[in-house]
């Protein structure tokens, strides 16, 4: 049967191989939508209604160039060019791409990706930034295939690994899993093949298989790219795990905030039933398995398993003491698997490829790859999969380009709001599970946060303690009470308040924190707190000892003024942006700024022409030079 389904895909992509018209492929997943590729798409529709140009518009997801989007590529074979990217376009340079190149044959070679002026040749896909240098096995297919055509992906080899399985006992297959060493690329790095095999094992005729896709982290949307770009490629993992531990039934676990996802997932589902892929009968065999979505409600903590277990049968989502583990007793007290949507879009490509291969690639302990969220002072944010091993040097610099504006770099956070703040000292860390856990980060699910010089660690760490304070589900005395204390005393010294705070109390009360809670969330919260202790001690002593941010970044501890040597008579931008009438003008014309009415945005150095760079930012406060407001120079209005 599934020689059947992969006919007609091999039929569908003939046909529009075949087919000589140009094709303008656009990027539509939530980056793209977001950066405007709707109003692109638009454009490219009438342009092409008007001027009756034969050309074919076919929607993709996401190829993980996130700070380009909106991403279209155009392959234009009739035209004797490759296919080109292009980055950043929107509606009006859709129709001058349309005109110019579509209907008249120029490509427009100065606005394709990595263009410059030393080089006037078309690049391939592979040399452009991230391509040359990643191993792509989970996002192989996302941005070159329509996530909403499943016969596109059947196409491309899908479903095929599962077709296979069906001919295989499940032991056999969570051997093959285990021997792959895959560990869980939801945070903890649990070896999936031992937790399918213990829920194999487990007692009980009706089995559950759960794909955790609650992604919470700030600046982490690996999973929902999954989702909105190949959703298929999870269903299949899905359905070999069930296939492998006799389960019956699957739930996607994804939170209602991603509505795209949603909306792709189900339409997966439609169409993965139609096959014969899902339901009863699959594939003409006596294999039954079915799948829901349950949209979850943007609980952080619902991203551990047995709160996420609550959630869906309809109780408060908080985490629950283990044993017995969820592959024991879980949903419904049936034994469960639960897996990331990352490590279920990894099954297919082992069990197609074996587990000999999959070794071959990343580490001993880590093998296979890794898919980062790369944000924060970036030249090339977006994702990125790479193998295990990788240096963080290589990911940052190499691959994403650096650090931008010639600023230098000084930490960078992964593993999420839980994980921690490493310094410039392990930029030659390779990227695996037990190295970073070393180091006291922690993979996590795979977000990470670059910053640059101008970065307050002591305030980085509040903001991440801040988050995970508000997520607490409040059962643990040390995660609900402890990390109230931990970001009281963390507010404090940003404020210029921290007389009584001081390094044993941070250190110790984190130490407490991490020991006497329950889940992960507790464990972790003060990750961040411990390692910018550790690594960044500097910015605490000054905030401790000196009441002084040495990255400025503090409001209550910085300070605006105007070099009057510097400020250029009769200039009164900064005067005109100022939102509260701070900035003045003094008798000989030129600028002061009202230290009683400043509110600290910056407005006024943003707007000062860099000719000038007359405004300048101190720390402490009482550093910078008072200029009395004389009478005349009164507020607006007043």
């Amino acid at each position: 049967m599934y020689e059947a389904l992969k006919k007609e895909a091999l039929k569908r992509k003939r046909a529009f191989e075949e087919d000589p018209r140009p094709i303008i492929q656009i990027g539509m997943a939530t980056c793209g939508i977001a950066a405007g590729a709707l109003e692109t798409r638009a454009a490219f529709q009438q342009v092409l209604a008007e001027r009756q140009i034969p050309a074919r518009i076919r929607t993709v997801g996401c190829m993980g160039h996130c700070y380009a989007e909106p991403v279209v590529i155009i392959d234009h074979g009739a035209s004797g060019f490759p296919p080109i990217l292009y980055p950043e376009v929107n509606s009006g340079k859709a129709a001058m791409l349309a005109k110019l190149f579509l209907e008249n044959g120029d490509p427009r070679l100065e606005h394709i990706l990595g263009a410059t002026k030393e080089n006037d040749m078309i690049p391939s896909v592979m040399e452009f930034p991230r391509f040359n240098r990643e191993k792509r096995l989970v996002m192989e297919k996302c941005g070159h295939i329509d996530p909403e055509d499943i016969y596109d992906y059947i196409a491309g080899g899908g479903y095929a690994a599962f077709a296979k399985t069906l001919e295989r006992p499940g032991d056999t297959l969570i051997d093959e899993i285990q021997q792959s060493g895959l560990r869980g690329r939801g945070g903890a790095g649990f070896p999936t093949g031992l937790k399918w095999e213990l829920a194999r094992q487990s007692q009980g005729k009706e089995k559950i298989v759960i794909c955790n896709a609650d992604e919470g982290d700030p600046g982490a949307y690996m999973d929902r790219m999954l989702l909105e770009s190949n959703p298929h490629q999870v269903l299949e993992g899905m359905l070999i795990c069930a296939h492998a531990v006799g389960a019956g039934r699957g739930i996607v676990y994804v939170r209602a905030e991603y509505p795209l996802a949603v909306k792709t997932l189900e339409k997966a589902l439609h169409q993965a039933k139609e096959a014969r892929l899902l339901g009863n009968g699959i594939l003409g065999t006596s294999f039954d398995f079915h799948i829901d979505i349950f949209e979850g409600s943007g609980a952080f903590v619902c991203g551990e398993e047995t709160a996420l277990i609550h959630s869906i049968e309809g109780y408060r989502g908080m985490p629950r003491q283990r044993p017995p583990y969820p592959t024991e007793s879980g949903l419904f007290g049936k034994p469960t698997v639960i897996n990331n949507v990352k490590t279920l879009a990894t099954v297919p490509a082992i069990l197609e490829h074996g587990a000999q291969w999959f070794r071959g690639i990343g580490t001993k302990n880590s093998p296979g790859t890794a898919i980062f969220s790369i944000v924060g002072d970036v030249t090339h944010p977006g994702l990125v999969e790479i193998p295990m091993g990788v240096t963080l040097r290589t990911l940052i610099f190499d691959i994403c380009g650096g650090i931008p504006n010639k600023k230098g770099f000084k930490a960078v956070q992964i593993g999420g709001p839980s994980g921690g703040c490493l310094s410039e000292a392990f930029l030659d860390t390779p990227i695996d599970f037990d190295t970073l856990a070393e180091a006291g980060a922690m993979m996590g699910s795979g977000g990470m946060v670059v910053m640059n010089e101008d970065t307050c660690m002591v305030d980085v760490a509040r903001y991440f303690l801040d988050f995970t304070q508000k997520e607490s589900c409040g059962k643990c005395t040390f995660c609900r009470i402890g990390t109230h204390h931990l970001l009281a005393a963390l507010e404090q010294l940003t404020e210029g308040k921290g007389e009584s705070v001081d390094v044993n109390f941070l250190q110790r009360l984190s130490e407490d924190i991490r020991a006497g809670s329950l889940c992960g969330l507790g464990k972790t919260a003060p990750n961040p707190v411990l390692t910018s202790l550790k690594y960044f001690a500097n910015d605490y002593q000054a905030h401790m000892k000196e009441k002084r941010c040495p990255a400025m970044a503090c409001r209550p501890l910085v300070a605006f003024y105007i070099d009057l040597e510097k400020c250029a008579r009769g200039c009164d931008v900064c005067e005109g942006c100022c939102p509260v009438d701070a900035v003045f003008t003094t008798p000989n014309r030129k600028k002061g700024i009202d230290q009683s009415l400043c509110v600290k945005c910056g407005e006024c150095m943003t707007a000062c022409p860099p000719e000038y760079k007359a405004v300048m930012k101190v720390s402490p406060p009482h550093l910078a030079p008072v200029i009395e407001r004389p009478p005349q120079a009164a507020r607006k209005g007043k």
